[in-house]
């Protein structure tokens, strides 16, 4: 999995990387390390796939043009990107979707010049975007999104405090904020973590407070990965064996292994960064889950505990 995840960021750098060398035309090595958060060596990798791209027969006038002298790097197209292009209506709703989803944020946020292009494109498809497509994305504090996208662009400390689902408990760490995104349908923010002296992903929606601070950091090398989550691995294995209902969970969480089970049923295998994440699932699934191998008392134990909360003392 971590082969794949890494070969799907790499690929969503490069696509960035490659029309914002072409219009600045010939960032220097160093601006454009800066800004898609590379070293050299990994940004020479990154073109050296460049070389590769390109249309049958593969002539030069069909092959991108990559040029890197005297410190700086030039990007050119090749005479088949100067030809219109041509969507069919199922690539522009995809578009369509995309660019809805980066107006989802506050209304302060929002791009005129891309909603302008995204009204044109609604009109060629012939559709409504506002009756047709609708992208909603969990709700994030704008006050938070707002500082946070702005401490990006400064450079600036953050101050966050921060419920974490895992542990059931606020809280209150400075990071050094790195990027906003949003991925799976919910904004985050990857960050240099102080506490734990280490990068990690905060969802926006689980930020209480937000305190921009005057001091700054300087930007980290590796590149920003939006993977919600990536297990370490020491984390524990546990085998789930799931009702026929409840496959979603091997559809909607990062998993180990998926097997398929005579019955109907479905042996899916998580590593777990959080016994209480879950017990939340466990109790979520009820009798559509069976703990296969792993800690098979989680489930109950949560299940007693919880039951505990509820019991009063009987009546005299």
């Amino acid at each position: 999995m971590t082969g794949r995840k890494g070969a799907d960021d790499r690929l969503r750098r490069i696509l960035a990387l490659v029309p914002w060398v072409a219009a600045h035309d010939g960032p220097t090595v160093d601006e454009v390390c800066a800004r898609f958060g590379l070293t050299p060596d990994q940004l020479e990798q990154d073109l050296e796939q460049l070389f590769l791209c390109g249309l049958y027969p593969f002539t030069p006038d069909t092959l991108i043009e990559v040029d890197v002298a005297d410190g700086r790097v030039w990007i050119r197209y090749a005479d088949v990107f100067a030809r219109p292009l041509r969507l069919t209506p199922a690539e522009g709703l995809a578009l369509l979707a995309s660019a809805e989803a980066l107006l989802a944020g506050p209304d302060e946020d929002r791009d005129p010049v891309l909603e302008r292009g995204l009204a044109k494109l609604a009109a060629l498809l012939g559709i409504d975007p506002d009756e047709t497509v609708d992208i909603s994305l969990a709700p994030a504090p704008p006050e938070s999104l707002v500082a946070l996208r702005a401490a990006v662009a400064d450079r600036r400390q953050v101050e966050i405090d921060y419920f974490s689902y895992g542990r059931n408990e606020w809280t209150t760490r400075i990071i050094d904020p790195l990027q906003v995104f949003n991925a799976a349908g919910r904004w985050y923010v990857a960050a240099y973590c102080h506490a734990v002296e280490d990068r990690r992903l905060f969802r926006l929606d689980r930020i209480g407070r937000t305190v921009v601070l005057e001091t700054t950091f300087e930007p980290q090398r590796e590149p920003v990965s939006h993977t919600t989550f990536d297990p370490r691995p020491h984390d524990p294995m546990v085998e789930l064996e799931l009702a026929p209902r409840a496959r979603w969970v091997s559809e909607q969480y990062p998993n180990e292994g998926v097997e398929e089970l005579p019955d109907g049923r479905t042996l899916v295998r998580l590593r777990i960064s959080e016994r209480g994440w879950l017990e939340r699932l466990l109790l979520r699934l009820g009798p559509d889950v069976k703990v296969v191998s792993g800690d098979a008392e989680v489930g109950p134990a949560a299940a007693a505990r919880l039951l505990r909360r509820y019991q009063t003392e009987p009546l005299p």
